[in-house]
């Protein structure tokens, strides 16, 4: 008997120490297949062999942030297996999914709701956005009145380009009367500016040869769309004026529409909660960053203006391809963004403009995602506004804040 003890007491302390080396061995696998702290270098791979880069900085294996020059996104969906990250940006869908290399990443940029994935990879350690192989030979600071697609008819359009230079470092966006191109940051490299961007929804990159007054070059989309644009320097262009850009048609005042907020219920116009109120309406996309922009907006200025005679609601146009999903789409974006007003469904399984001008056949078009209809107190429609010029824009956006809060009070007093 006492020899069986001796022998299950050793076969016990033999078990402990295999089963604490196996729980360390899974510790350090487990630390091995993490993201590792410090700044990243990402660059996604685009058409014609160019790279989009744009930079991260993990701060612990659940927790980065993505930057696009003065734009910080906090980024805390990160979840592992075995040697595989995903990286979920906040409210977007598009997500990275990746395999962890030592200090690289190898792997792609997904959405897909539109059956795209563009290829990624990162290495920690590197923090120059771009390379840069000789000083700046131009200065393209001011503002450039800009032509996208100039030779092609249908697919042409402006743009104000408002940028800064610093040495070789470039900040600004593109402006255009649907919306702007966000936080954009790169480089002049000798006479070749490159700007970038990384959202999450959309990835940028903008590559120009610049003289003292022209600017000539091509903006890529991922790596499905891609355009030339041409510019010159004019510090008094303006684009035409968002306010002037949708109508109703000829013989309506107002609008009316009925469609389901997440919970499958029906709201419209002539519920009791938006009566003699002066009522906004947002016509957006839980997929787009002029979107989201102007629901930030939107929804601070409703959390603070709640006690007064104002109401705001949300039209949605996604192209998640069932209901189910983009309800859950639009939860996301209601909660992580802090939205109190309802966000109703207009439309899934396309944000074609097309249909979604059927959805609301009083206004002549539907031009941009977004665009915001003003409503009186009477239910009468005073004022489209289409896009939205974001923080990216600087001084435009304080200016559409400073228009909008006067003439919402102007409403309010009536």
């Amino acid at each position: 008997m006492r020899y069986i003890l001796i022998c299950l007491v050793a076969l016990t302390i033999v078990s402990c120490k295999n089963d604490a080396k196996s729980t360390n061995l899974d510790t350090e696998y487990q630390q091995e297949n993490r993201l590792k702290k410090g700044m990243y270098k990402a660059v996604l791979e685009v058409q014609d062999g160019e790279l989009l880069p744009f930079n991260f900085e993990v701060e612990s294996a659940t927790q980065l942030k993505v930057f696009n020059a003065e734009e910080v996104i906090e980024v805390d969906e990160i979840t592992y297996e075995n040697d595989s990250v995903v990286i979920k940006l906040p409210v977007f869908e598009g997500y990275i999914s990746a395999k962890l290399e030592g200090d690289k990443l190898k792997g792609n940029f997904i959405i897909e709701s539109l059956e795209r994935s563009v290829p990624f990879s990162a290495e920690l350690g590197v923090e120059k956005r771009f390379k840069t192989t000789s000083k700046p030979s131009q200065d393209v600071s001011g503002v450039w009145e800009t032509i996208f697609s100039p030779n092609n008819a249908e697919d042409t359009y402006m743009a104000k380009g408002i940028f800064k230079q610093k040495g070789a470092v470039v900040t600004g966006t593109f402006r255009t009367t649907t919306g702007d191109y966000r936080f954009l940051e790169g480089v002049m490299d000798g006479n070749e500016m490159k700007l970038s961007a990384f959202d999450g929804a959309h990835a940028f990159l903008f590559k120009a040869t610049v003289s003292d007054s022209t600017l000539e070059g091509v903006f890529y989309s991922g790596n499905h769309w891609k355009e030339p644009f041409t510019a010159k320097r004019n510090e008094a262009y303006e684009l035409e004026k968002a306010d002037n850009l949708t109508f109703l048609k000829e013989g309506y005042d107002s609008i009316d529409f009925e469609f389901p907020n997440t919970s499958d219920e029906l709201v419209s116009l002539k519920d009791d909660r938006f009566k003699n109120k002066v009522v906004i309406v947002q016509i957006m996309g839980s997929w787009c960053p002029n979107c989201l922009d102007e629901s930030k907006y939107y929804a601070e200025f409703y959390k603070n203006n709640k006690d007064k005679d104002i109401e705001f609601v949300g039209l949605a146009f996604e192209y998640a391809k069932t209901k189910e999903a983009a309800f859950s789409r639009i939860d996301r974006l209601a909660d992580r963004v802090g939205i109190d007003y309802p966000i109703l469904l207009a439309q899934y399984g396309t944000s074609d403009k097309e249909k979604a001008q059927e959805k609301l056949p009083m206004l002549d078009h539907v031009l941009s995602y977004p665009t915001s209809i003003y409503i009186d107190k009477t239910g009468k429609v005073r004022k489209i506004h289409t896009g939205f010029n974001g923080p990216a824009t600087g001084e435009k956006y304080i200016e559409f804040k400073n228009e909008f809060e006067s003439f919402v009070a102007q409403l309010l007093a009536e």
